[in-house]
């Protein structure tokens, strides 16, 4: 994780990276603010590899996986495609060989297509996006901005103007067992369209990302963070990165939301703990009884808990009689303590 400091008006900064990554179909639409589900600044985050949310396959990305080459079977013969597939382009392991990015010749946009179509004479024109959703109010008028962004921005990367997308509208019964769904004209549909007509400024929303990256990854300053969208990143940042520059008025509001919760939790054991301290100290009265010269150690123990009673000796200071030799001022040193209590 990056050495962060934090700015006045919900902005961090970092050192500018060397090393980055690439923004993809799915960053290029929440960075341009069409993405309800993330924010800029976790693309930001993900970019500049200051912090990222770890990756987990859920029941819904795994249906996705599974499903997609059925989809892609599904438009051969309904829709007589010819299809090329990422093995087909870069072999098996293709992931691992391209290290996720499709487009090496594209300083900072990149990505993976899901299929590409090709014409009567083998050349690529379409690009096709799968996605497997049980939210088909997403898709009643047509497809969700942010995903036909994504599939735009590789077939304007790509240099063809076609695009097809594919929605496959699962049941709670699919997700839990996506290997027997069948795609087929009652639940899937698709959404074609052409970049030029669609987005005739396409032009221009790649050069607002690419001016967005000189802003905020060539810079090292972050866009502005929302302490609610971005409120997971955020408290990871600030575990990592408790220093005098933090936003103290946000560690000071979860700070109290911590102790609220600590205090009624100490609150509710509170007779428990006065009780089990008399007992322990019953306990300890009874264990130094035992003690026999040479003894260090006494243990009582239970079926659970062992309580451990240990002997030793300390060599104090007698500062009554450093004063009467007058000896305790010249030796005594003072030190400067800062005790803090939250009430």
């Amino acid at each position: 994780m990056a050495d962060i400091k934090w700015l006045e008006g919900n902005r961090l900064q970092i050192d500018p990276p060397k090393r980055t990554k690439k923004i993809t179909g799915t960053r290029f639409a929440t960075i341009l603010g069409l993405n309800p589900w993330s924010t800029a600044f976790e693309m930001w985050c993900a970019i500049t590899k200051t912090f990222e949310l770890p990756f987990e396959d859920t029941i819904y990305t795994v249906a996705g996986k599974t499903i997609e080459p059925k989809q892609a079977e599904y438009m051969k013969k309904s829709y007589g495609m010819d299809l090329i597939t990422p093995t087909d382009r870069y072999g098996a392991d293709y992931f691992n060989k391209t290290w996720g990015d499709f487009f090496p010749d594209s300083k900072h946009l990149g990505g993976m297509w899901d299929f590409l179509g090709v014409d009567e004479n083998g050349v690529v024109d379409t690009v096709l996006e799968m996605k497997t959703t049980k939210r088909i109010e997403d898709w009643q008028n047509d497809a969700p901005e942010y995903y036909a962004l994504q599939a735009a921005l590789y077939a304007y990367l790509l240099g063809v103007d076609n695009v097809v997308m594919v929605a496959s509208f699962l049941e709670e019964k699919d997700y839990a067992d996506p290997s027997k769904y069948v795609p087929n004209v009652k639940n899937t549909i698709t959404v074609e369209f052409k970049v030029s007509e669609r987005y005739p400024d396409f032009a221009e929303k790649v050069a607002q990302v690419e001016q967005w990256w000189a802003d905020y990854v060539d810079t090292g300053i972050s866009p502005v963070f929302d302490e609610k969208k971005d409120a997971e990143i955020l408290k990871a940042l600030r575990t990592h990165n408790l220093t005098p520059d933090t936003d103290i008025d946000a560690l000071i509001a979860e700070a109290e939301g911590l102790k609220t919760e600590v205090d009624k939790a100490t609150a509710a054991i509170a007779d428990k703990e006065k009780r089990l301290k008399e007992i322990n100290d019953i306990i300890k009265e009874h264990a130094m009884k035992q003690f026999r010269p040479g003894d260090k150690k006494v243990e009582v123990k239970g079926a659970t808990y062992t309580w451990a009673i240990s002997r030793s000796e300390t060599t104090t200071i007698d500062k009554k009689a450093l004063e009467a030799d007058g000896l305790l001022d010249k030796y005594q040193k003072k030190t400067e303590q800062f005790r803090m209590t939250v009430k």
